[in-house]
C-alpha cells in the first residue's frame, strides 16, 4: 500500500469498525426480541445440492473458479427479514462446500447484476425470480471478486438450479459453475454459516469487509448459542 493510500484505508477500516458495532448491536437485539435462532434469515430449509465447477480460461487468478470440480453440498434458503410469505422479501442462498480439510461458506442475497444494483439488495417473492450476489467483495489475487447467482430457466429439471457467476470489480460476469438443489422447502437444521471465517478457497476480505461483517456475525451466535461448525 502507497502513502497516499494508507489514510484512505485507515478511514475507512474506521468507518467499518464502527458500522460493525452498530450491526453487532442490531443483531443482538433482533435475536432477543424475535427469540429466534437467527436474528436475520430466521426461517430457511436445509436442503442437499450438487456443485458441478465447470473451470474456465484461468482468468480469474483463483484455482476453484478457474478449475473443474463435482461437490456434494448443504444449501440453506431463506428469507431475510422473515416477513409473511404474502409480502415481497430479501431472499437468501447459503451453500457450505467441503474442502479437503474443512469447508467454505458461500452466502448470496438477491440483488441485481448491474454495475450498481450488484451490490443493492432487493426483495421478491422468490429465490428463482431475482439474481444473488455475495453483495460485498472478496479479496482475489487480481483484485475484488464478487460472486453471483442466477437461476436457471430449465423447465426439464424438476429441481431448481442456479448459475454461479464471478466478476472482478464492475467487470463482466463469468459462469463457472451450477448449483443444483434438491428442493427449495425443508426442514431448518441449526446448521450456522459464516463467510468470514470458512472463506471460499483462494480468497479472501478485505480488512473493512471483516470489520464490517464479523461483529454481527459473533453477536448473533453468541446470542442464540449457535457455533459455526456443525
Amino acid at each position: 500500500m502507497n502513502q497516499a493510500s494508507a489514510p484512505v484505508a485507515a478511514v475507512a477500516e474506521g468507518a467499518a469498525s464502527a458500522a460493525g458495532s452498530v450491526l453487532a448491536g442490531a443483531s443482538r437485539a433482533l435475536t432477543w426480541s424475535r427469540r429466534s435462532r437467527k436474528p436475520l434469515h430466521p426461517e430457511g430449509a436445509v436442503v442437499t445440492g450438487g456443485l458441478l465447477r465447470t473451470g474456465g480460461d484461468g482468468s480469474a487468478g483463483v484455482p476453484w473458479l478457474d478449475t473443474r470440480g463435482d461437490d456434494e453440498v448443504l444449501v440453506r434458503i431463506s428469507r431475510a427479514i422473515g416477513l409473511p410469505r404474502a409480502l415481497p422479501d430479501i431472499h437468501g442462498i447459503a451453500v457450505r462446500i467441503p474442502l479437503e480439510v474443512g469447508f467454505a461458506d458461500l452466502l448470496l442475497a438477491s440483488t441485481g447484476l448491474g454495475r450498481i444494483t450488484r451490490f443493492v439488495l432487493t426483495a421478491g417473492y422468490d429465490v428463482r425470480r431475482r439474481p444473488l450476489t455475495t453483495l460485498l467483495p472478496y479479496r482475489g489475487p487480481r483484485g475484488p471478486v464478487l460472486i453471483g447467482a442466477r437461476a436457471r430457466d430449465d423447465r426439464l429439471d424438476p429441481n431448481p438450479s442456479f448459475d454461479l457467476l464471478w466478476s472482478t470489480g464492475l467487470g463482466a460476469w463469468v459462469r463457472f459453475a451450477r448449483l443444483s438443489v434438491s428442493d427449495v422447502a425443508g426442514p431448518d437444521g441449526p446448521v450456522s454459516f459464516d463467510p468470514v471465517l470458512n472463506p471460499l478457497p483462494g480468497l479472501t476480505f478485505h480488512p473493512w469487509v471483516r470489520r464490517l461483517r464479523e461483529p454481527a456475525y459473533h453477536a448473533a451466535r453468541a446470542a442464540s448459542g449457535r457455533q459455526t461448525e456443525q
